[in-house]
Parts: structure tokens; sequence; C-alpha cells
């Protein structure tokens, strides 16, 4: 059977669970281990799906259609698990299986409570995640923080799933705080003291406490935290803040963190180094040569884990061309209200995100515009795209009140429509154009110089698409189609004549970026932003 390290969080939130369970996923490929990361979620939601952003923060989306909690972005980045719906398990989906056991009769008639129906049931979904795959590690990061009610019955469950596979088949790791005190310029062991003691109330003696902290452990405040949470002192391990997200892997190894996992667990398997990473991604992020500025035009841009892979796959893309991206965040609605000019001058390239609701559209639609007629590189992504064809049918084909019918559905010229499988669909949770779907990308034109392929594969979540109507129109005032669905009934990728570097996709590709392998959308938008006048 595979092991398992469960990954949980105290005295706050945000400390970085996700950044440190990708990482422990990193240094145990680095030693040869099939690796796969889970992520349980404690709220009530059966998928964030339906959740606003400024809510949860961006929804990540698997190549087999699930939405889910944006840390699985962070796995796949790190490591080269497969993650899918298996890999993300909230309290709601859980409470929601159950309930619907019980309907069957599945119980033949018992009550049905948290302990041990629920807590039997999260520990199912342990197992199934491993299901027909061969898998030595299972890291599983338990979301919340200790002592919040809404987690008691993930943090039960793994107290039981030990228990039952005993103590070298699974590990407790506890990501804690220990603040430092500026007015008495002294580490503070009290908070984690305490968020342990709430563990082991609930019957969890950690492992391994990663102890997050802007000033070094010295031996002597190890040494307390080792004895008054009754760890070994080794397994105190210092998760200092650092410049670079990618750098934890490599701070870890430092500490040995993998060797402790390994010896834990009575693994077997070979020592390798992280020399690879450390060189095309830590290094380079850390030390570019150049320098390009790219404008994020969004509608939640206050939110920095709303647009989280899009950063990302930005950087991922300044790590390709040696280059540090700074990247200026624009609210949509100021330059509907102000105009593009004073936010967007200046600016080597512009990309437009996705999102949903009509607020900062007409931003948006002036944002892309002003980087055509000014001949700025652009990035349009989702309803990013779907602005890019507005902003063309009104002010290139004269379609003077062409919108989408998803923000006015008695536009005369609806060059954005529903999809036609949408229409028969009332509910909103996970029924939108969810996953991975082939596009056929044609030859010749700037999309194909991109992928250098014929036929690609891209995840996305939608409703909406580019109205075929509207295509002959279109193309002959210079908009190219480049990418469309193998039936052609879905237009995927648009870019325009006679532009430095303009593209529209439908899809999103930022999530299937890493820092070692960048999306080549991305790459070549960073490279043509070096080459903007």
């Amino acid at each position: 059977m595979p092991k398992y390290i469960f990954v949980t969080g105290g005295v706050v939130s945000s400390l970085g669970k996700g950044i440190a369970a990708s990482s422990i996923g990193k240094l145990l490929e680095a030693k040869g281990l099939r690796i796969t990361l889970q992520k349980c979620d404690p709220y009530l939601n059966v998928d964030p799906g339906t959740m606003n952003p400024y809510q949860h923060g961006e929804v990540y989306v698997t190549h087999d259609g699930a939405e889910t909690d944006l840390d699985l972005g962070h796995y796949e980045r790190f490591t080269h698990a497969v993650i899918g719906k298996e890999n993300n398990i909230t309290a709601g989906k859980i409470y929601y299986t159950v309930i619907e056991k019980e309907r069957r009769g599945a119980f033949l008639g018992g009550t049905i409570q948290v302990v041990p129906h629920i807590t039997n049931q999260i520990k199912q979904y342990l197992k199934a995640v491993t299901k027909g795959k061969r898998i030595d590690v299972v890291i599983c990061e338990i979301g919340g923080t200790v002592g919040d009610i809404e987690s008691l019955p993930f943090l039960e469950a793994i107290r039981q799933f030990r228990h039952d596979v005993g103590r070298h088949n699974a590990i407790n790791i506890h990501l804690t705080l220990v603040p430092y005190i500026r007015a008495a310029e002294e580490l503070k062991t009290k908070p984690t003291q305490h968020s342990v003691g709430k563990l082991r109330e609930i019957g969890i003696q950690p492992d391994i406490l990663l102890c997050r902290t802007e000033k070094p452990l010295n031996k002597k405040v190890r040494e307390k935290i080792a004895l008054f949470c009754n760890v070994e002192e080794e397994c105190v391990v210092q998760a200092p803040d650092v410049r670079d997200i990618y750098e934890v892997p490599l701070v870890f190894k430092e500490q040995k963190l993998d060797q402790i996992i390994v010896d834990l667990l009575r693994l077997k398997c070979h020592q390798e180094d992280l020399k690879e990473w450390e060189e095309k991604v830590v290094k380079r992020a850390l030390n570019p040569s150049k320098t390009t500025q790219i404008a994020v035009v969004g509608k939640y841009i206050e939110l920095q884990d709303a647009y989280k892979s899009i950063y990302e796959a930005l950087r991922h893309g300044g790590i390709e061309n040696d280059t540090r991206v700074e990247i200026k965040k624009v609210d949509a609605v100021d330059i509907e209200e102000k105009g593009p000019e004073g936010f967007l001058r200046g600016i080597k390239g512009i990309l437009v995100p996705g999102g949903f609701g009509d607020r900062g559209i007409l931003g948006k639609i002036k944002a892309i515009q002003y980087v055509r007629e000014n001949r700025i590189p652009f990035f349009g992504i989702c309803l990013g795209m779907q602005c890019a064809v507005i902003e063309f049918a009104r002010n290139v084909c004269g379609f003077k009140e062409a919108h989408s019918t998803e923000f006015n559905k008695k536009t005369p010229y609806p060059v954005i429509s529903l999809l036609e499988e949408q229409k028969r669909i009332k509910k909103m949770g996970g029924t939108m154009r969810l996953g991975s779907y082939p596009c056929v990308v044609k030859k010749g034109t700037l999309t194909h110089k991109v992928y250098k392929k014929e036929e690609v594969v891209e995840r996305h979540r939608h409703r909406y698409e580019f109205n075929n109507k509207y295509v002959e129109a279109m193309e002959k005032n210079g908009l190219i189609i480049s990418g469309q669905t193998p039936t052609g009934n879905l237009v995927e990728v648009i870019e325009l004549q006679d532009h430095p570097w303009f593209i529209g996709c439908q899809f999103h590709p930022e999530f299937q970026s890493k820092p070692d392998a960048c999306h080549p959308l991305f790459r070549d938008f960073i490279r043509a932003s070096l080459e903007a006048i």
C-alpha cells in the first residue's frame, strides 16, 4: 500500500500549506518516488465552482473537468503528479455522498453520524486517490486551521487512518507560526506550543513541525519547540520567508526534510539532488538579465489569489526568457471610468483574463482597443478573448452594438453567444464546458508558430462562445480564426493580421504552465513584450 503524509496548519491561515505540500512532493519525486497530492477542504460547498473569487480565489480546473481549490495548481506546477477529480474533496462533497447513500437505504435504517459515517467516507476518498495507479506516497493537505469546527471531521478521519494503517505508513506534518516580536526582539514559540497542544487534544501527535518564521530559528529555540511539542529536534524544520516560492524545496532539502520523511516512513529510494530545479528555475527567477512590464486588466485585481495561475504563468514566461516580469494590476472598472491611456501608457504587453458578470466589461474592451490601435502585444484568455471579439466587431467591422448575450440578451449583433449544449442547463455547479478538449491549429498562423503543432489539448471553463454567424464578416476585416475544435463548430483561438502579437484563446493555458516547462503561449507573449517598441 502507499504511504501517507498528512499536512495540517495551525495558529493562522495563509501560512502556505499548499506550497509546503508541493515542495515535499518535489523532494520525494527527486528521490525517484511516485507521488500524488490531495486537498481536503472543510467548507460545505460541493466544489468551489460557484464561489465568488473574492471568497475563494481562483478556481483551478483539472484535465478531467473538476473545478478545484487553487492549491491543486501548486501541486501540478511543482511536481509531475497528474491531478484530477479525486484529488480535491470538500466537506460538502462528503456530506452529499453520505446523504445520497442514506436516501438509497444503504445504511439499513441506521442512525447516520459524523463518526463513523462521515469519517469513514473521508477515509474512502483518501484511499480512492490511488485506485488504479502505482503511487508510493500520498501527500494530503487538510484545509483550514487546527481549532476550526469545520475541519474536525477531517482531523478525526486522519487520526483513525493512521491507527488503521500503522505508524510507519502514515505521518503527520504540522505547519505552524513562530512569530518575531519586534519590540522584544524575540521569536515566540508559545503559538506553536498551543497549536500542537490543540492537535494532541484531538489525538494527533505531529512527527514533523514546519515553522514559518521571518527570522532564523537558533538552536535554543529549536530545542524548546522540540521539548514542549514532543518531537525530535531534527524534526523542527524552519520554513523561512523566501524571495521566490520555488526556493522552498531547496530550503527544505538543505535541512534534510526529505531524508527525515524517508526514514519515518521506512521508504526505499535513491538519493538525487535538485540541481536542475535550482539552475533552470530558481537562479533564473532570482537573477534575470532583462525586465518587462505586463498589465493584467481584470475585475478581481484586489485579491492576489483570484488570478494565481495567470500570475505564475507570466512568471514562467519570464523564467523561460531570462526576464523579470513586473506585473501591473489594472482594475477594468478604472479604465471604464477614466480611459486606458493613464493606466497603460508605457506597458510592454497586456493580458485580459477570464471572469464572469458585466462589471468592468467596457473597461476591458477599451483596453483591448488601446492595444490594438497602438500595436502593443495582447493576450486574451476566455472572457478576454470574447472581449477582443466584441471590440473588433464594434470598432473594425462597424457592428456598433455588438455584445455577448451573457451581458445583453437583446443585442442586435450577438457575436458571443451561449453554447448550444448550455441552453438546456439550469443548475450552475459543474455544468460549464470543463476540462481538456482538442484544438486544431491552422498552419501559417502566429498560433501555429507558437505551438509548432497542428493539434493541441487545452483546458476549458466557459459557457459562451464565438458566434459562427459572424466568422465570415470578421475574417473579411482581418480577424484570423487560428484554432478550432476538430469538427470546426467552435472557435478556440483568434488573432489579427498586421499586428506584432495579438492572440485570444477560449481555453485556459495558464493551467498547464510550469516553472520548468512554460506554456508556449506565455513564453512567446513575454518574448513579444521584450521586442515591443
